[in-house]
């Protein structure tokens, strides 16, 4: 009685260890075949061919942005220098129409009529998520289409189980393992991309999202051909214990229940519910996948491994910038400290004192470690104010370059709105301390961003949203004092900005107050502040012509249209804030653009 149980264990031991075999073989000498008429160097030709084809169509994309990032990059230099000297610029006010037409209907149209960065939330602890524009869907049905069209390409599914199948486990395999490649680049923070084609981390990481889940399903597929050509001869329950009678096996097996579990727990609704715990599992998970895949394919020398090696290299890259640039910032004299303030309406100030100055520019953003109120997590927020101040140094006078920048402190500024999980623990922890105000170890990561600039532009508008200020801030600074100097095209400044209630004026009062104070200010800014809950008429009140106080909420269209009555040059609108504002500051400049010429810059950070 007891020989029989072990025979049979003998038996699948057997069968497992033949699988995993006709697996490697079918891998080395079949990936990507299409027939069983083709032998197997011309089945590795076509696996490679095809894997190619993707990263090929990618790498094509990438040239075309370039061109486009290179020429609109020289059509703003030569707008900005030719506007230096030119107070009505003409010329850069108009629209050609085929442009125009471009602009409206692809470049900054989303899906249908208006909804792109304003979330789905089906309650307040439910949110599936936001559209993406009309060229991203385009792009990403398109890359979509490609990869199911590559894994059954030239199959013939009507020969017996074994050949077919065997070609489509190792097609699906393959294909999944390429497109590991573009979806770690684009998961990196310091993604040369970024700056290259000119498309923000934003956009980088709604197509890492929709690439891992391309690589989720191949990855599936590829398991489940495995099994299904396993069971055709077998049954099912043999082929699901042959699973875990081989590593190689047991190693592909970790990497498809990674893939499938990230594919899951990345989805809107857990990211946004449980967003730290998503954080930690995502990395181990992401990384129980490489090495999975790495004795998947290494130790029985599938070719398939040279896919993973640009993996581990882009990701050690990635990891390696950060770590360095954290190092550089923050180690030091001086440096990762910071002053925590509440601020009324739950927000927090956090002016952090770096080890060395860095160049900092409008629209940038970085990361912030604070140990003491989460350990292992680093958030990203807008740079809301960077200045340099001379640091104290004794009766010592500086003998070089190297003292004079020893000398200078660079802080640096972020306001962040208290939500839940660090934001929330962060403002209550400070509002707790005496006077609100707190000092504790934090680490900045960047900067990061800040591709567009705004000096090009003749009208400059800026739509604000609560904490989204932090973005236009920057700007107004940049903007005034590059007019004061004669450096920039701008003549007119416009900051709308929508609050909730006039104590968030707090939050950046004393920087406002230093641009208020620059000069040739009246000339070139004006301020609009709407409240969209204001306790009584008595808050509302305007302190001057070029600073005005209105309540409710701004109508978008009739202040767009307004400003381009007497519009300057080319017209330049940025919107930072919550996802309807967003929508609705993108709908009016789409129907705005056969009235001059305008373009559109969204500052936004899904996650």
């Amino acid at each position: 009685m007891s020989a029989q149980p072990q025979g049979n264990a003998t038996a699948g031991a057997q069968g497992a260890q033949a699988g995993a075999a006709q697996h490697a073989a079918g891998s080395k000498a079949a990936a990507g075949g299409g027939g069983a008429a083709e032998g197997p160097d011309e089945a590795a030709i076509i696996n490679d061919m095809l894997s190619g084809y993707l990263l090929l169509v990618l790498g094509c994309i990438s040239v075309v942005l370039i061109i486009w990032r290179l020429s609109t990059g020289l059509s703003k230099y030569v707008r900005h220098v030719s506007c230096l000297t030119n107070d009505t610029q003409k010329y850069f006010a108009r629209a050609g129409a085929k442009w125009t037409w471009f602009k409206k209907n692809i470049q900054y149209s989303p899906i249908l009529s208006k909804r792109h960065n304003r979330e789905f939330q089906l309650s307040s602890a439910i949110n599936v998520g936001t559209l993406p524009t009309r060229l991203q869907l385009v792009f990403l049905l398109g890359y979509f289409s490609t990869n199911v069209a590559f894994c059954v390409m030239g199959i013939d599914f009507s020969k017996p189980v074994g050949a077919s199948a065997t070609v489509f486990i190792n097609r699906t395999g393959t294909l999944a393992v390429a497109n590991m490649i573009p979806l770690f680049l684009m998961a990196g923070r310091n993604n040369p991309l970024i700056n290259l084609l000119g498309i923000s981390f934003d956009t980088f990481n709604l197509l890492h999202r929709w690439l891992g889940r391309i690589v989720a399903g191949e990855a599936l597929a590829h398991t489940l051909g495995y099994l299904y050509r396993s069971a055709a001869s077998k049954g099912w329950a043999v082929a699901f214990q042959g699973i875990f009678k081989s590593n190689m096996l047991i190693y592909g097996f970790v990497a498809t229940a990674a893939f499938v579990t990230i594919a899951i727990q990345a989805t809107s609704v857990f990211r946004h519910a449980f967003y730290e715990i998503f954080k930690i599992l995502h990395i181990a998970l992401a990384i129980a996948s490489v090495v999975g895949l790495y004795y998947h394919l290494g130790p029985t020398g599938l070719p398939q491994i040279k896919y993973l090696y640009p993996v581990m290299v882009l990701w050690a890259f990635d990891r390696t910038a950060r770590f360095l640039r954290v190092a550089y910032y923050n180690f030091g004299s001086g440096g990762g400290k910071a002053l925590v303030e509440a601020l009324p309406g739950g927000a927090t100030r956090v002016t952090v004192t770096v080890a060395r100055p860095w160049f900092f520019k409008p629209g940038q953003h970085a990361y912030l470690y604070l140990p003491s109120v989460s350990l292992w997590q680093s958030h990203p927020f807008s740079v809301a104010w960077s200045e340099e101040a001379d640091s104290p140094n004794g009766e010592k006078l500086p003998m070089d370059r190297r003292d004079v920048l020893a000398m200078k402190k660079t802080t640096v500024s972020f306001i962040i709105r208290g939500r839940t999980g660090m934001t929330g623990n962060l403002y209550e922890k400070a509002a707790s301390c005496i006077d609100g105000r707190m000092v504790t170890r934090c680490l900045v990561e960047g900067p990061y961003g800040g591709m567009h600039q705004m000096h090009s532009y003749g009208t400059v508008m800026l739509f604000a949203g609560g904490v989204g200020i932090t973005q236009a801030v920057p700007h107004v600074r940049d903007l005034v004092i590059a007019y004061s100097n004669g450096m920039a095209a701008t003549r007119k400044i416009i900051l709308v900005w929508t609050i909730q209630s006039p104590e968030h004026l707090e939050w950046i009062r004393p920087w406002m107050t230093e641009v208020l104070g620059m000069e040739k200010r009246r000339e070139v800014l004006r301020i609009m502040l709407f409240v969209s809950r204001p306790r009584s008429t008595k808050e509302i009140h305007s302190p001057s012509s070029t600073v005005q106080m209105f309540p409710g909420r701004p109508n978008i269209d009739m202040l767009l249209a307004r400003e381009m009555e007497d519009q300057v040059g080319h017209m330049g609108v940025s919107v930072c804030g919550p996802g309807a504002l967003s929508d609705e500051v993108r709908r009016s400049v789409r129907n705005k653009q056969y009235n001059g010429a305008i373009d559109f810059v969204e500052e936004a950070f899904s996650w």
